[in-house]
């Protein structure tokens, strides 16, 4: 199917959204899941160490397309979080991300590249999710976010 900078754009919905996470660790959570058509933008990230072992760290990484190599389901690392015992980090630089990757398409990004990626016309989801080194380090998390669905 070819896609024009028409073909997935229309009116949708804005709705904040909020999430907690209590005792996260090296089993990887998945903090917000994409849908089709969707586009999330994170407000803010908290994470506060409940427990830690030695100069063990938490990660904010995204599940998703590597416009760069075409890639798909890469993971991207967005935050390496260190913090130490009943400390708090918090994230408040705002990012976006879409919640399908795009059609594939081959390196060299151009303007029907940037619709493909708008577009998410694949069938893979992508995600924001948190861990840590190992079970001996976890975190309290909240995740703030806007969820817009432009289907």
């Amino acid at each position: 199917m070819a896609y024009n900078a028409t073909t997935f754009r229309g009116a949708g919905t804005e709705i904040i959204r909020s999430v907690f996470f209590k005792g996260l660790n090296n089993t990887s959570e998945k903090l917000i899941v994409g849908v089709q058509h969707h586009i999330y933008t994170v407000l803010s990230v908290t994470a506060r160490c409940r427990t830690k072992a030695g100069t063990e760290q938490g990660y904010l990484r995204l599940k998703g397309y590597d416009s760069k190599a075409g890639t798909t389901a890469q993971d991207i690392d967005v935050a390496v979080v260190t913090a130490e015992l009943k400390d708090t980090w918090v994230w408040n630089d705002k990012f976006s991300f879409n919640g399908y990757e795009p059609v594939d398409f081959a390196v060299t990004m151009d303007a029907t590249k940037h619709d493909a990626i708008a577009d998410q016309g694949s069938s893979v989801s992508q995600y924001l999710s948190f861990f840590t080194d190992t079970a001996n380090t976890t975190f309290d998390l909240t995740c703030t976010y806007i969820d817009q669905n432009n289907s």
